[in-house]
């Protein structure tokens, strides 16, 4: 759908004033004692807390003050309803069990998507105080360093490519041996980033990120965000993902055809 530069400005302003909401909540509790999870699954360990809920019930406020006639796609909370055709798309924490581990690569995620996946998304890593956004004409990140535009790397052979996923055990065995396979062919892979791995494409720092099982409030504000820096992200047969499930997030059209043609050897789930 076409938005105007009026809107454009607003769902600007919007999102990092949703961003900065998120900061102040998540900070509360990160690295706190006595820090608590509830598990979200009987089977496994997916772990919420406090402040998932704090982040996002505080930005849902908001945007029940600034946007009301829009839409809202959450984690943790129900949908709601909106007018406007753009819904809002919120993972509070991405990554909770880095969060709760201390670890300072988890973020929260902010998108808006327009009916055909996402035009705007923000990835924030509070405690480093880094904020990665893409989208409308914009790419660029802020933090301690200041502020910088955003560029992926280069093309360059997969024998030459740095691979990030959040878990050594990807998805489905099809899936974890497609992936094995990938990771088999590249110069380093690494694990445990979460989102901030998305962020590192973007970046310039990477090349290649693959997961398999997710939603559409893991991968809406990453795709906004790489693909504003020159990215490319699909599905593991390059079709859209913004719906989430297997995503295969590169650096440039060139590194993504190449892992593509390794990846689309996985059935169909």
């Amino acid at each position: 759908m076409a938005v105007s530069k009026d809107t454009r400005q607003a769902l600007v302003r919007t999102a990092h004033a949703l961003a900065d909401a998120a900061r102040i909540e998540t900070l509360k509790l990160f690295r706190q004692p006595g820090l608590f999870a509830d598990n979200k699954h009987a089977s496994g360990f997916d772990p919420v807390t406090a402040a998932d809920h704090a982040s996002e019930l505080k930005m849902r406020e908001l945007l029940a003050q600034l946007r009301p006639d829009d839409a809202i796609l959450g984690e943790e909370f129900a949908d709601t309803p909106g007018t406007s055709g753009l819904t809002w798309v919120l993972d509070p924490i991405d990554g909770t069990r880095a969060y709760l581990s201390g670890t300072p690569t988890w973020g929260v995620l902010i998108a808006v998507d327009d009916g055909d996946g996402p035009i705007f998304g923000i990835i924030d890593q509070p405690y480093i105080g880094e904020r990665f956004i893409g989208g409308l004409g914009l790419s660029q990140m802020t933090g301690p360093m200041g502020n910088l535009p955003l560029a992926t790397r280069g093309p360059r052979p997969l024998d030459q490519a740095i691979l990030f996923t959040t878990f050594p055990e990807v998805g489905s065995t099809a899936e974890r041996n497609a992936f094995e396979t990938l990771a088999g062919q590249v110069r380093l892979t690494r694990y445990g980033t979460d989102c901030y791995a998305y962020a590192l494409i973007a970046a310039g720092q990477i090349d290649l990120v693959v997961e398999a099982g997710l939603k559409a409030f893991d991968v809406q504000a990453p795709i906004a965000v790489i693909s504003a820096a020159g990215g490319v992200v699909t599905d593991w047969k390059g079709r859209p993902a913004h719906r989430g499930g297997r995503v295969l997030a590169a650096a440039n059209p060139v590194i993504h055809a190449a892992a593509l043609a390794v990846l689309a050897t996985a059935p169909d789930p």
